[in-house]
This record gives structure tokens, sequence and C-alpha cells, in this order.
């Protein structure tokens, strides 16, 4: 009797893990019918019973089954969550059966995954649910762990939540994944200057920054603005002037320091450096627009002292200051209009030239002018 009874239990034993099985391969023949929701019960329950929750042919199951939903037009909607438990599946089958067939199906698996995590950050960013975005960025990140997409706009969604250490994190591992780009130094510089007013921290990032992109003037700039805030004015100087004899066909250096001579008010040696870097590229924006801004305060500033004469000084100095501020003023134009040309997109000079051509009586161009303005804004 006794015998009878350890032969019903195993055979009943048996027949517990045959069943398991075949939920098993009800899931694989619903998934290849297309009833989703009958191959996801099926999954689901097999990977939690004890006689298959170490199988690893069900977790990359149900890892199939997962990955069908997502983006499916009947059953998409009914779990939301359905590449997070894909790529969890995936990984315990990895786990299980890391140099087996399963394991190594799983892996390849995996990485088809990356499409439908990274659609899911894009809408949840687009409707603002940041940290879903975050979630499912990171996810994509997990995926592709070499792919910098994921990180860029993980940084994004960062930024959008106004999670600063966060944004800083990802942009820090796009450095070190040697994805050196102006736009990642501006944003842990921005992160280092405005957010942590940390000047050590931003004066090293400006150092590799300008090593990265020497031509940057941006970057130039803002190092020398350390200089200046420091004290160190004539340092930064002179660090451009060797700068310029080492490379004297290089029209940024000119501008950066036609710049720093603005900002400490040498306007005319402003002037000397824009008008070099002329010399060496006539077409830069950069020269021909401070250029423009050079004539137009000028003859901004000579129509102060006309407005500023008294009744009886008018007559006798007002015609030469009214003179002087229309030459100044035609003078800007041809600089402004080379600006335009070397980059029509650029709404500030277009509304500046439109301005000017007030100025000096050219209400036609500058109606023209405005109406490219406006359809650009439009």
């Amino acid at each position: 009797m006794k015998k009878l009874l350890l032969t019903t239990v195993a055979a009943l034993s048996m027949q517990l893990a045959m069943a398991q099985k075949s939920e098993v391969t009800n899931a694989i023949l619903s998934l290849k019918n297309g009833t989703l929701d009958k191959a996801k019960t099926s999954i689901d329950k097999a990977v939690v019973h004890e006689k298959t929750a170490n199988d690893p042919k069900a977790w990359f199951t149900k890892g199939e089954v997962y990955a069908a939903y997502i983006d499916n037009p009947i059953f998409g909607k009914q779990v939301p969550n359905a590449v997070e438990e894909a790529y969890q599946a995936y990984d315990k089958a990895i786990a299980i059966d890391k140099d087996g067939e399963w394991g190594k199906q799983a892996t390849a698996k995996k990485d088809g995954l990356y499409a439908g995590a990274f659609n899911n950050a894009v809408n949840a960013y687009n409707e603002k649910r940041y940290d879903e975005a975050i979630k499912a960025y990171t996810m994509a990140q997990n995926i592709r762990p070499q792919d910098t997409t994921a990180y860029v706009y993980a940084a994004y969604a960062a930024e959008a939540k106004q999670d600063f250490p966060l944004a800083k994190e990802n942009y820090k591992k796009l450095l070190a994944m040697n994805h050196k780009t102006p736009m990642v130094y501006n944003r842990l510089i921005y992160f280092a200057k405005e957010v942590d007013k940390n000047e050590t921290e931003t004066a090293a990032l400006l150092q590799d920054a300008v090593k990265a992109f020497p031509n940057n003037k941006d970057f130039m700039l803002e190092e020398l603005n350390l200089y200046v805030k420091a004290g160190k004015g004539k340092e930064a100087i002179g660090k451009l002037e060797n700068a310029i004899k080492v490379d004297p066909n290089n029209p940024n250096l000119y501008n950066v320091l036609g710049s720093l001579y603005d900002q400490t008010g040498e306007k005319d040696k402003a002037r000397q450096n824009y008008e070099a870097a002329l010399k060496v590229d006539p077409a830069n924006f950069d020269a021909n627009f401070n250029l423009g801004v050079y004539h137009y305060n000028k003859g901004a500033d000579t129509n102060n002292k006309f407005s500023k004469l008294s009744a009886a000084n008018q007559p006798k100095l007002g015609p030469k200051l009214q003179a002087e501020s229309k030459q100044s003023f035609n003078t800007a134009i041809p600089y402004f209009e080379a600006a335009h040309k070397a980059n029509p997109q650029d709404v500030g000079t277009m509304e500046t030239l439109a301005r000017v051509y007030i100025q000096t009586g050219r209400t036609k161009d500058a109606e023209a002018m405005n109406k490219k303005v406006d359809a650009l804004k439009k």
C-alpha cells in the first residue's frame, strides 16, 4: 500500500510538472496564433510555478510574449510596461542559461527592445511625464550601453524635470564615452557656473572644452572672461595675442580679442581686431555683425548728443551732428548686410538691419526686412 502511495505521489508530481511545461507550450502556440492575452495568462502562470520558475525556456518565452505587446494595435495598451517586463524576462533567461541556447537567444532578442524603450521614453517626454521618460531612457541605456542617444535624451528629460544632478550625471557619462560635443560641454559649464556656482569646476570644464574645440570662440571667450573676472584681463589679452602670433589666419582669435576689448571699453581696439578678422575672412559673420554694431552705436551716441543740445546750440551744432550720425548708420549697413548674407536665418541681424534702414530713411528696405522676420517667426 505504501509503495502504491509513493508511486501515486510521483505520478502526480510528474503530471504537475508536465502541466506547467504545457503552459509554456500553450503560451508559444497562443503567441503564434496572435492571441496575446492567452499567451500572457499561460506564461505568467509558468514562470511563478516552482517546476518552471527556473526554466530558461519559460523566461525566454515570457520575454517573447511581452515583446509582442509592444506597439501591438490591439493588445498594446493592456500592458504599458511591456518593454520592462520583456527586458527582465530575457535577463532572467540569461542569468539561468548564460552560455546555453536560451541565454544566447535572449541576449540577441534583448537588443531588439531598444526601439520600444526609446519610443516609450519619447512619448512620456512629449506628455511631460518626465519620471517615466527618464526610466525608459535608462532602460534604453541598459539595452545598448554604448549608444549615446539615450544618454543625451535622458539628460534632456532630467533638465526638463529640473533634476540637474541627474542631467549632469548623464552628460558626464557622455564625456566618458568620448562623446565630446560643444552641446555637452555647454550644459556642464552652465551647471557648474550658474547652478552649482563652482568656479573651480567651471574653469576645469572650460579648459577641457577649449582643448577639445580650440576654434570655438564661445569657449575661448568664456574662459578668458574668467581671467578678466579674476582680475587677470591683461593676462587674458596676452594669451590671445600669443595665440594670434601662432595662428594669424584664425578669424575667431581676432573676434574673441575684439570682444574682450569691447568688454573693457576699448572700442577702437575692438574695431581694429574685427577688421583684422575680415582681412582673413571677409564673409565672417561675427566680425561683420560686430563692426555693424560698432558703427551703429557710434551713430546712436551722436544722436544722443544732438538730443541733449539746447535750443540755442541746435542751429549751430545740430547739422554737423546729424550728418555724422547718418554717416555712421550708413557705414554700419554694409556690415549688417554682409552678416545677413553669411547667416540669412539670424533674426537678430535682420531686426537690427531693419532699424538701421529706418534711421537712414530706407523705409521700403526696412519693410521688406521686417516681412522676412515675420515669415521666419511663423
